[in-house]
């Protein structure tokens, strides 16, 4: 790879690397194997760099680079590690404010399948529109709505799940999730 781009590369990665962990983190549930996506999709993208650098959204193109690899990661099987259920160090302002709810949310997403799972994580916690959605999981919207819709249900369902902070006040929101909460 040519300096100018290799540089380029590292900016990107630099750049990317928490968002890219904490999404792998929700999608996983444990940190080591988020660390493993996050490496493997940024692997991919290094080796496609001039591609991903070219397209029209490479943040898209590496995204969907890490969903992939996930789906990928789960078909194949193996033995699993229970290393740590620790949440990846982030800035203050990202920490959790009570373990109980932190675990409560990840046992409930862990029941979810795969597929609703992503949804719920891309759309509600990466706070992504449906069609940014759809496109990183190379689906319609409409089955984005009800993968949602579903996966929204079983969340509401879970006892546990209920007592959480619901996420920010009305007034924080994105005017797209104000919007869902409207529907």
């Amino acid at each position: 790879m040519k300096t100018d781009a290799e540089a380029e590369f590292r900016a990107f990665m630099a750049s990317r690397w928490h968002r890219m962990l904490r999404t792998a983190h929700l999608l996983t549930g444990h940190h080591h194997d988020a660390e493993d996506l996050v490496q493997t999709a940024l692997a991919k993208a290094y080796a496609r760099w001039e591609r991903v650098r070219r397209s029209d959204d490479p943040d898209a193109y590496v995204w969907r680079i890490m969903i992939n690899a996930n789906r990928d990661r789960l078909r194949v099987p193996r033995a699993r590690e229970w290393l740590t259920n620790r949440f990846p160090e982030a800035a203050a302002s990202e920490r959790t404010d009570s373990i109980t709810e932190h675990s409560a949310l990840m046992a409930a997403l862990a029941r979810l399948p795969q597929r609703q799972r992503a949804v719920v994580v891309l759309r509600y916690l990466e706070d992504r529109s449906e069609s940014e959605v759809a496109a990183l999981l190379g689906t319609r919207v409409g089955t984005v709505r009800s993968h949602a819709a579903r996966a929204l249900r079983k969340l509401r369902a879970e006892p546990a799940v209920t007592g959480c902070d619901r996420g920010p006040a009305p007034s924080e929101r994105s005017e797209a999730a104000q919007e869902e909460v409207r529907r």
